[in-house]
């Protein structure tokens, strides 16, 4: 009985240690499969550089006719006139817009006569100055001024408006065309926004102390946007 029941003793502990080692073996190869495997990992990698172009443009839109107001008369000496221009661009420089007058004189007569004209204001000044600064005695004289988001108000002054009424604004400052210099009435060193630059030029007329024979008068401005 003693030898019986010690065999059967080896033979527990045999199995056991069979079972156990089964055990041990399962997990390893467990382990094996769920962890990764990075000891012989290789890799490569390249840049790829991406290019882009953006052409550069600028646009203006076109000005509207203006026809000044109030009509000069033998009771009316003074007299009004705008048109705007808005400018789109998307120069890193930015842009600048100037006008200039076809003729010098630029208001001239073109009925019943040609012969008729009026003098530019300040005798064609770039300089802007105050309108009753420069408007001079004994003549009819034709000027002009500008405001906008762009434009220089310590050159042309604060203005939100050209006036009403023929009154003409104190706050403006006004030069004269010259047919062969360009004027700057706006001027940015960066792109617009996608809406815009508006700028509103204003012209401004006046007899004083003389009338201006009757007749029609006419000026041809034209607006450029160059950029910078």
């Amino acid at each position: 009985m003693v030898k019986t029941l010690h065999n059967k003793q080896q033979w527990i502990t045999q199995v056991s240690t069979v079972v156990i080692g089964s055990a041990f073996l399962s997990y390893g190869l467990f382990a094996a499969m769920i962890e990764p495997s990075t000891a012989n990992a290789a890799t490569a990698s390249d840049q790829v550089i991406v290019t882009l172009n953006v052409d550069e443009g600028i646009s203006i839109t076109d000005g509207a006719a203006s026809t000044m107001a109030p009509n000069l008369s033998t009771s009316q000496n003074t007299s009004i006139g705008s048109s705007s221009w808005n400018v789109k661009t998307n120069s890193s420089a930015g842009y600048t817009l100037t006008v200039i007058a076809s003729t010098d004189e630029a208001m001239k007569q073109t009925t019943p006569t040609t012969t008729g004209q009026f003098q530019d204001f300040n005798s064609g000044s770039a300089t802007p100055t105050a309108w009753n600064t420069g408007k001079g005695s004994n003549l009819y004289t034709f000027g002009f001024s500008a405001y906008g988001s762009d434009t220089s108000t310590g050159s042309w002054g604060s203005g939100a408006t050209c006036g009403t009424g023929g009154t003409i604004p104190a706050t403006m400052n006004y030069a004269g065309f010259a047919s062969s210099t360009p004027r700057t009435i706006a001027s940015t060193s960066t792109v617009t926004t996608t809406s815009g630059a508006t700028t509103t030029v204003c012209f401004a007329a006046e007899q004083v102390g003389v009338y201006a024979p009757s007749g029609a008068y006419q000026a041809t401005v034209t607006g450029t946007a160059t950029t910078n």
